[in-house]
């Protein structure tokens, strides 16, 4: 199977990353990574296409950043964690609902079994 770009996924992005932070709080570079391993290597994504979506969820009350405080382990400059709200709790339960009967339609009309 051929690698899939950010384009095909932008429509549904919003949904992925809040199904991964609701796995357990992360940084942005390691929601990227969880999308990736999650979509078998097949999801190609650049920071620039995940970042903006925390931002936006972030904006939105449905994930809250907070800089990391305990950086005792690890070199580098602070990272920002992200967790889920209750707002984006209720959203991502929303957009699997949405999501579970937009492919129940596209599996009628193309004919696959559900």
């Amino acid at each position: 199977m051929e690698k899939r770009k950010g384009n095909l996924l932008r429509g549904h992005l919003e949904m992925l990353v809040l199904a991964t932070v609701a796995r357990g709080p992360s940084h942005g570079y390691g929601v990227l990574q969880s999308l990736e391993q999650g979509g078998c290597g097949l999801f190609h994504l650049k920071e620039g296409t995940v970042y903006p979506v925390l931002y936006r969820l972030e904006a939105a009350g449905q994930i809250k950043g907070d800089w990391e405080t305990d950086r005792l382990e690890r070199r580098g400059p602070r990272r920002r964690i992200y967790k889920l709200t209750a707002e984006g709790r209720r959203s991502l339960e929303q957009q699997r609902s949405h999501w579970g009967q937009f492919t129940q339609i596209v599996n009628g009309i193309v004919g696959a079994s559900a």
